[in-house]
């Protein structure tokens, strides 16, 4: 067998059809040498996770290319500082890369600490310290000790694992920030962290805002809009929320093991499972009046957005998606969300999907149904032009894809600038997907999802 013919083989453990093919996702793996793959380094996982903490100084010690993954390609919002709108880079060049770049990184850390009066710096290795072998460590502790200042350094060159070792290295990252609390105060509060939420065009804000109604307080925000102190008091939650498993998993697991917090997944994507996840936390949290008012919240906006999301759905009749994302929660969400709106999901894929999710998945979806982790662009061409699909749901990466093929394109990532958790989140989401879909533009493509 050619190594060619090895490598189509093997990339076969990422396909599935349900009904056809035994659905066993090989997932959360490095992505295949030779191989083309949609997969995110390391670096872009930690990155990810950690640039909405506002008030910190972001340095990648590295060359200046991996400083593009920054800010600016998210839709973080900040109600305070907008010192994590800046991306800071060693620009590590031949020289340092001979002689090591520790020097150059402590000289840095010291100039930008002078000129931002930050109390924490996060400093990201990349591919090439991973190489070159320098003590990042070694130079972070030296650095906070000369400030007086929090340094943490990120393990992150990006040839060691995938995205997902990224949220690993993050979430490391943010555990020793972490100031150790009195459990039994902490567990009689009605606070709450919510871990997974970036605040995408202001998303926490409008998620505070149910549970405020409800009466529980939002203590932390891992890391939508939240701050060196914020992290810092995480442990005087009583429970911990999960929005984005594939990012947060490992942090709610050490949060519960380190400080006895419990945690339990949610989705606000969608009006079922915003309603679903509002209900498990007032029970979550005694139930009783928080239940009550939860309860009156549902109804309340269930009410006022169901008529709308309606006459969306006797529009769409008949149009069929296919889904592309980074993580398995996502992909959940979006079926059901699809499902609201009177969409079927043809096709669905993640970067970074658990074989839970997956499973989960494989539960939702009709049979004949593609599931794939960790496609290539030749893969996700072939699966949507076959599946008939007429929109795709993905990242940047996938846009030129999909407009190449005459395909609608709806972009869940991280870059979009409207809400879409919540009640509101569904109607935006619907409104998007009738007027991409069921624009007159694609009367004068070449096809259009197979039609």
């Amino acid at each position: 067998m050619s190594e060619a013919t090895a490598a189509i083989s093997e990339r076969e453990q990422f396909i599935a059809i349900k009904g056809r093919r035994k659905n066993t996702i090989k997932c959360d793996t490095d992505s295949i040498a030779g191989c083309v793959s949609q997969r995110a380094c390391v670096y872009c996982g930690a990155r990810v996770v950690l640039n909405p903490v506002t008030d910190a100084i972001h340095l990648v010690h590295g060359p200046v290319g991996c400083a593009n993954y920054t800010w600016d390609i998210r839709g973080s919002l900040s109600s305070g500082s907008e010192l994590y709108r800046n991306s800071f880079t060693t620009d590590l060049r031949e020289q340092d890369i001979i002689f090591g770049g520790e020097k150059k990184l402590a000289r840095i850390i010291d100039e930008l600490v002078a000129k931002y009066q930050a109390k924490l710096v996060f400093v990201y290795s990349t591919c090439i310290v991973g190489v070159i072998g320098d003590d990042l460590t070694a130079v972070c502790k030296a650095a906070a000790s000369r400030h007086g200042i929090e340094v943490i350094p990120v393990e992150s060159s990006g040839f060691i694992g995938n995205k997902s070792a990224g949220y690993r290295a993050a979430c490391e990252a943010l555990l020793k920030l972490v100031d150790p609390v009195d459990r039994r105060e902490a567990a009689a509060s009605k606070a709450i962290n919510y871990l997974g939420e970036f605040n995408l065009a202001g998303e926490a804000w409008i998620i505070k805002d149910y549970l405020n109604q409800m009466g529980v307080q939002v203590n932390t925000v891992f890391t939508g809009d939240s701050t060196r102190d914020t992290i810092k008091g995480a442990a005087k939650a009583s429970l911990n929320i999960v929005q984005c498993a594939g990012s947060m998993y490992y942090l709610a697991g050490k949060l519960e093991e380190l400080y006895g917090i419990p945690y339990q997944q949610v989705s606000f994507l969608g009006l079922d499972d915003t309603a679903q996840s509002l209900r498990s936390i007032a029970e979550a949290m005694g139930g009783g009046e928080l239940s009550d008012k939860a309860e009156e919240l549902i109804r309340r906006e269930i009410d006022r957005v169901s008529p709308i999301i309606k006459g969306y759905r006797e529009k769409l009749a008949g149009k069929k998606a296919a889904v592309y994302v980074g993580g398995g929660f996502k992909a959940i969400s979006l079926i059901k969300q699809f499902r609201e709106i009177g969409i079927e999901v043809v096709m669905v894929g993640t970067q970074t999907g658990r074989q839970e999710e997956y499973d989960t998945i494989n539960a939702l979806v009709s049979d004949g149904t593609v599931v794939l982790d960790d496609a290539n662009p030749a893969e996700l061409e072939r699966f949507m032009t076959g599946q008939g699909a007429h929109l795709l749901v993905g990242g940047v990466k996938e846009r030129p894809l999909a407009y190449k093929l005459g395909l609608a394109f709806i972009d869940h990532n991280h870059n979009r600038k409207h809400p879409l958790s919540g009640f509101d989140g569904a109607i935006n989401f619907a409104q998007e997907v009738y007027s991409t879909v069921c624009s007159p533009v694609w009367q004068y493509t070449a096809r259009q999802g197979g039609s």
